[in-house]
């Protein structure tokens, strides 16, 4: 394959990757006014806030389908189509099923360099072979701003289904990615990020959940609940699985998995928009447990915006540790974040994310 000169593709949008995302208490306010659905066979919709949708075929197959897209975060075009691809087919993987099939979306500058489309469709086709998901084909318009992603088809035995709405008081809560992709794209974007802040960023973007969703299929009698980290960041995916799940979560904030250059990119005021939207909309159910002394970067950190984030797993507490070993074990950042609490108890709020 030919290569090309990389395209600063970060200098051409005003925000990139799941930041340029609509916030979500816009999203959540237009979502909520819509009817309900009445489908027997519908077993998962959008009213949950859940990963992806999941409509039932026979009693033993359903279908897991997503759809995701959004402006570039790095300049290079094959690997802005990479982690597009990742980002749609983390939804799959998140609620337990298998991607069989894809349908690219592309808007794309009409006067714009077709070589740089090209390598764009090529790095997610890349990503799309790696999974085994055929791409069948897809659909694009012009647009001023170049966006990408997939509508993705996967297949789950609806007997075996994970939700965000299923965790269990006693829980432990597990993070299969490091957070910080928002803060050190938006400082590639202003031309402030260390190299090996990037690198390491789109290693994580670009490091599938396939493996991570394996090796928690082998325990899925023991998790119970499970969300992907995205664009409205822990805190925001976090607010969903505790508000669905009707449970308090406690986040330890020292056990964070942080990217390489993340609070060094805070501190440069490399703030994305979607951040500040994250937290405008989820500052209201956070609590800081008294006599915590919890530094403000790491709170920043926590309504950062992932673009193909992790895995926040709430697994039983006695399977916590030998799950989070054997994700380690495949090369995974995985770290036990925390755990899931019974409002009644700690007479706190449902949804309330308690951070320490």
């Amino acid at each position: 394959m030919e290569l090309v000169e990389p395209v600063a593709l970060t200098q051409t949008v005003k925000a990139g990757g799941c930041a340029s995302k609509l916030p979500p208490g816009s999203l959540q306010s237009v979502l909520a006014r819509l009817p309900k659905q009445h489908d027997e066979r519908l077993l998962v919709g959008f009213e949950t806030s859940d990963d992806a949708g999941i409509y039932q075929i026979t009693p033993d197959l359903a279908l897991v389908q997503t759809v995701d897209f959004f402006t570039p975060l790095v300049d290079d075009p094959f690997t802005f189509g990479q982690i597009a691809a990742a980002n749609a087919l983390s939804d799959v993987y998140a609620m337990g099923g298998k991607p069989i099939n894809a349908l690219a979306l592309v808007c794309f500058p009409e006067k714009s360099d077709l070589t740089t489309l090209e390598q764009i469709l090529r790095g997610g086709l890349d990503k799309m072979n790696e999974a085994g998901c055929a791409v069948v084909g897809g659909h694009s318009v012009k647009d001023a701003e170049v966006k990408f992603g997939y509508a993705v088809t996967g297949l789950i035995d609806p007997s075996v289904i994970h939700t965000n709405a299923a965790a269990k008081a006693g829980d432990e809560l597990i993070l299969t990615k490091a957070l910080g992709i928002g803060v050190i794209t938006t400082a590639l974007k202003r031309r402030q990020a260390d190299a090996r802040w990037v690198d390491a960023a789109i290693r994580s973007m670009t490091t599938l959940n396939r493996t991570a969703a394996d090796v928690v299929s082998r325990y899925a009698d023991h998790v119970h609940a499970i969300t992907d980290v995205t664009g409205f960041g822990l805190i925001g995916h976090g607010r969903e699985l505790a508000i669905g799940s009707r449970v308090v979560l406690e986040i330890d904030s020292e056990r964070l998995p942080l990217l390489d250059g993340a609070v060094e990119a805070v501190h440069l005021g490399a703030i994305p928009g979607g951040l500040l939207a994250n937290r405008e909309f989820a500052e209201c159910v956070v609590t800081i447990v008294p006599g915590s002394d919890v530094p403000p970067d790491l709170i920043t950190l926590m309504y950062d915006p992932q673009t193909s984030g992790g895995l926040l797993i709430s697994v039983s507490s006695a399977y916590a540790t030998v799950l989070q070993n054997e994700l380690c074990s495949k090369g995974l950042p995985a770290s036990r974040i925390g755990r899931v609490l019974d409002p009644q108890k700690v007479k706190g709020r449902i949804g309330e994310i308690r951070i320490q």
